[in-house]
C-alpha cells in the first residue's frame, strides 16, 4: 500500500478525488499530467482497492472515478501502524 500511495501523481489524484467523482481529462489537466499517464495511476489505485470506476449515467462513453473512502481510511490506518 505504502508504494501504491507514495508515487506523486497516485498522491495527487487520491487528494483531487478527495472533493468528489472526477474524470480523467480533469484529472489530468490538474496534475499537468498526460491522460494515458493518469489511466495508468488510476489502474493501480483501482486494483489496490481506493478508487472505483463508474460511467456516466447519460452518455457511456465518460467514466468518472471516486475514492473509496472506507479503504483509503483502512489504507491510512495500516501506514500509520507502519510508522509509529
Amino acid at each position: 500500500m505504502a508504494a501504491v500511495v507514495s508515487d506523486r501523481t497516485r498522491a495527487g489524484i487520491l487528494r483531487i478525488l478527495a472533493d468528489g467523482p472526477h474524470c480523467v481529462c480533469e484529472m489530468a489537466a490538474a496534475l499537468g499530467e498526460r491522460q494515458n499517464n493518469v489511466s495508468n495511476h488510476l489502474a493501480r489505485l483501482r486494483d489496490a482497492g481506493l478508487v472505483r470506476a463508474s460511467r456516466h449515467r447519460v452518455d457511456a462513453r465518460w467514466v468518472y472515478y471516486e475514492r473509496d473512502e472506507q479503504a483509503c481510511r483502512a489504507a491510512a490506518g495500516v501506514l500509520d501502524g507502519l510508522l509509529r
